[in-house]
């Protein structure tokens, strides 16, 4: 399993939203982390920058897996993340 690392704007993010929310968010990352192929379908590398997005519902986690540790960069709603 990689290491997760959260930014600071990644984890505000956690805290204002939902309990219920953060924690399916939480724990698609940690599956993610633990056995990338199970969650392919809802991955995809980004176009025009660096990374991977990882589809949660409505939300979007913006991710980069680098070797031993993936690191959670931004979270946020499917409309607003992109910008």
């Amino acid at each position: 399993m990689k290491r997760i690392a959260y930014t600071r704007s990644a984890l505000k993010v956690l805290r204002r939203m939902p309990a219920n929310t953060a924690k399916v968010i939480v724990s698609k990352v940690e599956q993610y982390a633990a056995d990338p192929p199970s969650l392919a379908n809802n991955v995809t590398a980004l176009k025009g920058r660096a990374g991977i997005r990882l589809r949660v519902g409505d939300w979007r986690v913006i991710m980069d897996d680098d070797g031993a540790v993936l690191a959670v960069l931004e979270i946020g709603p499917r409309g607003g993340i992109y910008e």
